[in-house]
């Protein structure tokens, strides 16, 4: 298993999200991945709705960058702000970025 950064919008529909991003879970598990979801984690600890949380979790989150060896993104629903910030710090260190969508069931 290699580690890998996942990605998914989170803001907006967070019931229909928070469910995506399992079932991206589950995808990237079943590739033979080890996926890091701070967006799963954190929020369960933090209010994504209170700026300086927000901000607390996803600086948590992008420290696990240095870790990972690319950077997977589910993309049914689209891309959101949050994963824009999470592509500049794949690029700046080098993380490859994979898009990926699980399909019309999404």
């Amino acid at each position: 298993m290699i580690p890998v950064i996942l990605e998914s919008p989170f803001a907006g529909d967070t019931q229909r999200n928070v469910e995506y991003a399992r079932r991206a879970m589950l995808d990237s598990l079943q590739r033979h991945e080890a996926p890091f979801a701070s967006h799963l984690l954190y929020t369960q600890h933090l209010d994504d709705e209170i700026p300086w949380q927000r901000g607390l979790g996803m600086n948590a989150g992008f420290v696990w960058y240095r870790f990972a060896h690319r950077c997977v993104a589910y993309v049914d629903y689209g891309i959101s702000s949050g994963m824009r910030q999470g592509f500049a710090l794949a690029d700046r260190y080098g993380l490859k970025i994979e898009e990926r969508k699980i399909g019309e069931n999404a």
